[in-house]
């Protein structure tokens, strides 16, 4: 059995530790698709949040209180770089992470393409699943926001990290994504795909800039394999993040329904055959897509692999 996961954020990122240990009891070949939206430049290093939180809780390293970056992390670096008032001050680089960095860059500026570069940091942490960039090329999400400043666009980081999402927004753009190219492997791996998972990531901002790749989203809706999604949204409120507030910027209801019938069905055009729920959110229809209810809580290993079988049982 082949399953192929779009993912993206921390969410999905312990999403696949489910379907990583799902795959070890029936023997399946897991391959994640993996946001790059969120990349940026810091300090003349390229940071990719998405593909580091996959590496770091899939390889034992992340940290569990946080829910991102290294455990026993310090941050001896980041507190000279602000002794130097260097900017930007509001994202911190902890001293293990910048490690990950600098490889990333080195190889990057040696001519090396992402993809490359992140399997050869695969072999280091073991993930114990193909990990696959959406894009070897720049792609940015930034938000279009409303300020002192005027109408602008700042990188999504920026908006959400340092605004906390708390500024008034019109609109999200996927910058490059009209000249980016699916990453090798990435088109072949969904069309040879048993089953295709949405993780439970922020629609919006996580799962849309994977499905703004050329290619990726007709990939995906014209393919042979079966799609089924994981709603984030439990009980009319994200899991974790901000993802209410996401869907605000689109005008779609923070709900189980309105993340369904934003990603919309595949007789209609759309993405999914089937739709997982939390038991709180069950009788949620999503025109010709199929709805079941199961336990979404990410309390564990078992209990997020009880979740993706409940998931792949919709198939």
């Amino acid at each position: 059995m082949r399953i192929v996961v779009l993912t993206g954020g921390i969410g999905g990122a312990r999403f696949l530790l489910g379907v990583r240990a799902y795959a070890r009891e029936v023997g399946a070949e897991v391959t994640a698709v993996v946001n790059v939206g969120d990349d940026l430049l810091l300090h003349g290093l390229k940071v990719c949040p998405d593909l580091d939180s996959v590496l770091y809780t899939l390889g034992g390293g992340a940290d569990p209180e946080r829910g991102w970056g290294r455990v026993g992390e310090t941050w001896t670096v980041k507190d000279e770089l602000a002794a130097y008032g260097a900017e930007p001050s509001w994202f911190g680089l902890g001293d293990k992470d910048l490690a990950t960095h600098l490889v990333r860059t080195t190889m990057l500026n040696a001519g090396y393409p992402l993809s490359q570069v992140t399997e050869a940091l695969a072999s280091r942490w073991q993930p114990g699943v193909r990990l696959l960039p959406a894009t070897d090329e720049r792609l940015e999400t930034h938000a279009v926001v409303e300020d002192d400043q005027g109408r602008r666009a700042i990188h999504f980081q920026e908006w959400w990290v340092r605004h906390r999402a708390d500024v008034p927004t019109h609109q999200f753009v996927f910058v490059g994504a009209d000249a980016a190219k699916p990453a090798p492997g990435v088109v072949e791996a969904i069309a040879a795909a048993d089953v295709v998972l949405i993780a439970p990531s922020n629609p919006v901002v996580s799962i849309a800039p994977v499905l703004a790749v050329p290619g990726l989203r007709d990939a995906v809706a014209d393919g042979p394999a079966p799609v089924v999604g994981v709603s984030p949204i439990i009980g009319g409120a994200p899991v974790r993040g901000m993802a209410d507030r996401c869907l605000a910027v689109l005008g779609v209801e923070c709900s189980a329904a309105g993340v369904g019938r934003l990603y919309g069905g595949r007789a209609a055009g759309g993405l999914l055959d089937g739709w997982l729920v939390a038991p709180e959110d069950a009788g949620t229809t999503v025109p010709d897509v199929t709805v079941a209810s199961a336990p979404l809580r990410m309390t564990d290993d078992a209990a997020t692999a009880a979740m993706v079988r409940a998931a792949l049982e919709l198939t």
